[in-house]
């Protein structure tokens, strides 16, 4: 089942209308939908290795902009939703003394957030929450997202044929170590923040 999913992976990154399917992925991604776009971007890489560049930029650009949906979910819904269940939880000293600590680190924390696999989606919520400088937020995430989506290219595009014979063989390891992966993020984000 594994292997079928993969080539129908393999498949949609071949698609006409591949590129637009990313775009999605990765704005979504930023601000709410659990699943990071590298799932799409490395068959896309590996489909096309002459368009790593363009596949990349694209998956930066959008991530950021659902960045930016992500902090406005934050900043526009904190006072409907979070701020009264802080009063209710009587946190909201509390979470005033944790907005001044995050403001101060928050580019570091969505660099980190945006290179590593770190729910993303998170730290992008919290900073619209907290009012980081959203353009601070914005310079943050796009220099992470474009570490990290550009260097992910410039490998495949160098490694492809290799990579994807590694991909190929151990498969089911690398699904595991990805579930893994995915799992450790939410679980850092519910002890660390």
């Amino acid at each position: 089942m594994l292997h079928r999913l993969y080539n129908w992976t393999l498949g949609l990154s071949a698609h006409k209308h591949a590129i637009l399917a990313l775009a999605l992925i990765s704005l979504v991604e930023s601000s709410v939908f659990p699943i990071p776009p590298d799932i799409l971007l490395i068959p896309m890489v590996l489909a096309a290795r002459d368009r790593a560049w363009i596949i990349a930029g694209v998956c930066m650009v959008a991530s950021v902009i659902g960045g930016v949906f992500g902090y406005g979910i934050g900043f526009f819904l904190f006072d409907q939703i979070g701020k009264p269940l802080l009063e209710f939880y009587h946190y909201g000293g509390k979470f005033s003394e944790f907005q001044e600590t995050y403001n101060e680190w928050g580019a570091w924390a969505v660099f980190f957030a945006g290179v590593t696999p770190f729910p993303y989606k998170v730290i992008t919520i919290l900073s619209g929450v907290t009012g980081l400088s959203l353009p601070v937020f914005i310079i943050a995430s796009i220099l992470a997202r474009g570490l990290r989506f550009f260097i992910l290219a410039a490998l495949l595009w160098k490694f492809g044929e290799p990579i994807k014979a590694f991909i190929e063989r151990r498969l089911g390891l690398l699904f595991i170590l990805l579930c893994i992966i995915l799992i450790g993020g939410f679980v850092m984000v519910k002890y660390l923040l």
